[in-house]
């Protein structure tokens, strides 16, 4: 199937391209972008003027920041194409809810992709962790924003998502291998001075379980889960890439699991144009709203990239 990435910038190039490039089930025919292009690639810097010149195109890849993709999305929607979108995967939930329903009502495939679910061993986990009763969960999510989005003011205003923007990475594994969901009841929100989304976030969730995110982290990437039950404990770490059970880690058949993440993102939106199905499960995005709704705000030191 021919595809087209909209928004050509570090992460459609790091994941998108190689993903799509590897990949039987596609081809990409076409790239939109105000910056980027994709080496022998057709590219357009007109949405409406790639899908007026593209109708061979019948999926897109939206790979822009939050906050414009939806009028991005329900352009393509409206226009009968199938959507893939980066997560989260819209700047509200309310603008989710209305994609999905255009979706329905043109007959299209929409996809909401958290790419954090396909790391290597999260299937695993959910498995083992099925017929356990939690006792107690913790995330640790802590990373460096100067690393990750170096320069990238965008990700400090608002919609920009803040901490939670890698912190709903964790939130979307642990949304897919509790064995009951849950909810959250508090939380503390860190605002640099100068900034308008936070830097760090403690939460507090039903079921004893807990969460600490911070983008302050300048030595190494720590990307944990551990989860108490019953029957012993249940470790995640590196995203997903790794598992630890009661002391015993589990093999794994990559020697980079996180590499797989995007190439089963998109069989997966394969699969769904080919069934003509949705996918819009929004509960990490609703942890985060909920976040916002009952945070304390407690204001920092200024942040300067």
């Amino acid at each position: 199937m021919k595809i087209a990435i909209i928004g050509v910038g570090k992460i459609a190039l790091d994941q998108h391209v190689p993903a799509i490039s590897g990949s039987a089930d596609w081809e990409l025919a076409a790239t939109c972008s105000r910056h980027g292009t994709v080496d022998g690639v057709e590219a357009f810097t007109d949405f409406d003027a790639m899908l007026e010149a593209r109708p061979d195109i019948r999926v897109v890849s939206l790979c822009m920041p939050p906050v414009p993709r939806f009028d991005y999305a329900r352009t393509a929607v409206a226009a009968g194409r199938h959507v893939m979108l980066e997560k989260p995967p819209g700047a509200s939930i309310a603008e989710c809810h209305a994609l999905e329903r255009l979706a329905r009502a043109q007959g299209v495939s929409l996809f909401a992709t958290w790419h954090s679910r396909c790391a290597d061993k999260v299937g695993a986990a959910k498995a083992w962790l099925a017929d356990k009763t939690v006792t107690r969960a913790h995330i640790t999510w802590r990373e460096s924003v100067r690393k990750w989005h170096p320069g990238q003011d965008w990700v400090f205003e608002p919609g920009g998502m803040g901490v939670f923007d890698p912190g709903i990475n964790a939130l979307s594994i642990l949304t897919e291998i509790l064995p009951a969901p849950v909810h959250l009841t508090s939380a503390t929100l860190e605002y640099p001075a100068n900034r308008q989304t936070p830097i760090a976030a403690q939460l507090v969730f039903t079921g004893n379980t807990s969460a600490e995110f911070d983008w302050r982290e300048e030595e190494r990437d720590i990307w944990d889960i551990e989860i108490e039950t019953e029957a012993g404990k249940l470790s995640l770490h590196e995203g997903g890439a790794r598992m630890v059970v009661n002391g015993v880690t589990a093999s794994t058949e990559e020697d980079a699991p996180l590499s797989g993440e995007y190439p089963r993102l998109y069989a997966q939106m394969a699969e769904l144009v080919q069934a003509g199905a949705i996918d819009m499960d929004l509960s990490p995005l609703i942890h985060v709203a909920d976040a916002h709704l009952l945070g304390r705000r407690e204001v920092v030191a200024p942040f300067d990239f």
